[in-house]
């Protein structure tokens, strides 16, 4: 097997960036193809191997990253207010552990579908880290919490 397909068994085929499905037949020079996102200014300053830190990401998804800061978006779809930079946090607490608040949302309705969401989208983005997440009721609102 090759280092794509075995980072992209790992990552079940699946877009780190858009979190969309990646088809491993397709050509890697294709937009949709399958390519690898290695992280490895990061990855050197913390003593991780250069194959840990690569990531399966669609060749467009990556080209359109480039040199930025990558960022994973939250879904139109959900009702949240002040959204926090999921990639940020998560590897904030990767170093640290603790608790953020990563939304707000108007109802608990809002605030669950979003903390479903979520904990699958980071289970597939730091599937090493142990986090769950929490609905808190607060100044009327409600407070999505992500905690290590």
């Amino acid at each position: 097997m090759s280092r794509l397909e075995d980072i992209g068994e790992r990552d079940g085929w699946r877009c780190w960036l858009c979190d969309e499905a990646v088809d491993p037949r397709m050509s890697v020079n294709d937009a949709r193809g399958p390519s690898l996102d290695s992280r490895l200014t990061k990855a050197k300053s913390k003593g991780l191997t250069p194959g840990s830190t690569d990531r399966l990401a669609h060749r467009g998804c990556n080209t359109k990253k480039g040199a930025v800061t990558a960022v994973v978006p939250w879904p139109s779809n959900l009702f949240v207010v002040d959204p926090a930079p999921i990639i940020t946090t998560v590897e904030r607490l990767q170093r640290k552990g603790g608790r953020e608040i990563m939304a707000r949302c108007p109802t608990r309705a809002d605030a669950h579908d979003a903390a479903t969401w979520l904990a699958g989208r980071i289970a597939r983005l730091a599937p090493d880290l142990d986090a769950s997440t929490e609905v808190e009721a607060g100044g009327g609102q409600f407070l999505l919490v992500l905690r290590v």
